[in-house]
């Protein structure tokens, strides 16, 4: 979470005597200086390569596929690597952009040293949103050229679709939000009218399996939810996108979050395609890779801007796309389950925080830690999240050494996730 600060050019009524320096701040002018701290390529680029070895190695060792599915794997691996560089290309371009339009913010967790009081582009996420919405279409244009899932006559193609106008609806609202600013109330139901078009394109089942052990008590191995299951896609949904809003606050802690889950869900997908003998299974999960990869290289991408210390901030426009990416495909890709065993952390930091969502406890605008300019560490205060939590755990820290914390806090999750799921096979479900 940022300080915004984002003054619009006064009226021309307004006397020039009242433009003071203390309430008026200039836009910057096409003369300017801009420019942005040198990506952080070679922390970005080892990122990826220790995803895709063991990517790699499922896909054609471990769990050897289809040569038609593991050609349009490798294509949207292909797509989805440019991605990652037209996203460090277009990062800069668009900052400069936004900048000029005073979109920008204060690093309130620096406050106090020259970082603090410097201007940092905002809202750099719709960089990798547009950027993530053309590899998307690209995947779909090269995947139906080689005749495989995404065909014109296919049921598939359809959700495709719908999920990319959700992404699209909800990126959209996400810069509204950042441009305008507006209030949590309104900020929890944006995801409800973006969700609408996957519920209606929605066409797959709508039933649960009981778990076995429930069985004997239930009465039925399968119980069919109807219109409630489509409620639950919407809750979902909701959940997804402003659980990462909500689990925020420090240099590269959205992004760092977002790529581990989508790296988890990846790896997930092709063991569950490994495993499978069904054809629409295996279909289901190549759909949540053919967005999960893009997603993956893009917000890496943008990562190496926006990691300790941040030369952009990413915004809610981030937060809301990446959160309806994931969800989507956990709902197309019918693993909802084990897609909300990944969002551990952020299912149990929307737990912790909310007495002060609902505002049984004061809730301040932002709740970050405290900075200390003397020791250039963050001291936790009493609001309650995760971030502040782990401070009072751990003790104080710099911002870096805080964000790798959680970060590798979300990686534990996510190989328990693994372990669990390995534990139950065949007892739970």
């Amino acid at each position: 979470m940022v300080a915004r600060r984002r003054q619009s050019i006064p009226d021309q009524t307004v006397r020039s005597s009242e433009l003071t320096p203390s309430n008026y701040e200039a836009p910057p002018t096409e003369k300017e200086e801009f420019s942005l701290a040198a990506p952080k390529l070679g922390l970005m680029l080892s990122i990826l390569a220790l995803f895709l070895v063991p990517f790699i190695y499922f896909l054609f060792v471990r769990y050897p596929t289809e040569i038609d599915l593991r050609l349009s794997i490798l294509v949207c691996i292909a797509i989805s690597l440019c991605g990652f560089v037209a996203t460090v290309l277009l990062v800069p371009v668009a900052a400069r952009y936004l900048l000029r339009r005073n979109l920008f913010g204060r690093d309130i967790n620096k406050k106090g040293t020259p970082r603090g009081a410097a201007k940092v582009p905002e809202a750099l996420g719709i960089v990798t949103g547009i950027v993530f919405l053309v590899v998307a279409i690209l995947v779909q244009l090269a995947v139906s050229f080689l005749q495989y899932n995404l065909t014109a006559d296919s049921d598939w193609l359809v959700e495709y679709n719908a999920a990319l106008a959700c992404i699209c609806f909800m990126i959209l609202l996400g810069f509204v939000d950042d441009v305008l600013d507006v209030p949590w109330s309104v900020k929890l139901v944006l995801p409800f009218f973006s969700a609408l078009p996957l519920v209606m394109a929605y066409a797959g089942h709508t039933s649960i399996i009981i778990p076995k052990p429930l069985v004997p008590y239930v009465g039925l191995s399968v119980l069919d939810l109807g219109l409630i299951y489509k409620v639950y896609m919407i809750m979902l949904v909701i959940f997804c996108t402003n659980s990462i809003n909500i689990h925020a606050g420090i240099n590269g802690l959205e992004v760092g979050q977002t790529v581990v889950i989508s790296s988890a869900i990846l790896i997930f997908n092709l063991m569950q395609i490994g495993a499978s003998t069904d054809l629409d299974y295996k279909q289901a999960h190549v759909f949540s890779i053919y967005i999960m990869l893009p997603l993956l290289t893009t917000s890496l991408g943008l990562l190496a801007f926006n990691w300790y210390p941040s030369s952009v901030f990413v915004g809610d426009t981030y937060t809301y796309f990446a959160g309806m990416a994931i969800a989507v495909v956990g709902i197309l890709g019918h693993f909802s389950e084990t897609l909300l065993l990944f969002f551990l952390p952020q299912v149990l930091n929307f737990l912790y925080s909310c007495p002060q969502l609902f505002g049984i406890v004061p809730c301040p605008r932002h709740r970050l830690p405290r900075f200390d300019p003397q020791t250039g560490l963050l001291i936790g205060t009493s609001d309650m999240n995760f971030v502040n939590l782990f401070l009072r755990l751990f003790g104080q820290c710099t911002e870096k050494t805080l964000c790798i914390r959680l970060v590798i806090f979300q990686v534990f999750s996510c190989l328990l996730c693994f372990q669990l799921r390995s534990i139950l096979a065949g007892w739970y479900k």
